[in-house]
């Protein structure tokens, strides 16, 4: 009975010309972060084992959020985050 209700609201909203709301993808919302300026930011690799091998400088450098490249901002703001732009 409710998917029938559900099914013919769907149907009448498209038929009236209003399409229904994307879904932002649930990993991309925990993963990256946008900032004011457009920017996405996304925690760095190679922080999660193996941390004998590599000097402090390396690990404490990790810590840190990183600017992802360019050519990956407008896929990940347009498929995975469509709200944020």
């Amino acid at each position: 009975m409710g998917f029938k209700a559900t099914l013919s609201t769907r149907v009448s909203a498209i038929q009236r010309g209003i399409m229904p709301k994307m879904k932002t993808n649930s990993s991309a919302k925990k993963r990256f972060k946008v900032t004011g300026s457009g920017k996405i930011l996304h925690k760095q690799a190679g922080k999660r084992h193996n941390l004998g091998k590599k000097s402090q400088r390396q690990i404490r450098s990790l810590r840190k959020s990183a600017v992802l490249a360019e050519g990956n901002t407008a896929s990940v703001l347009k498929y995975k985050m469509p709200y944020n732009h």
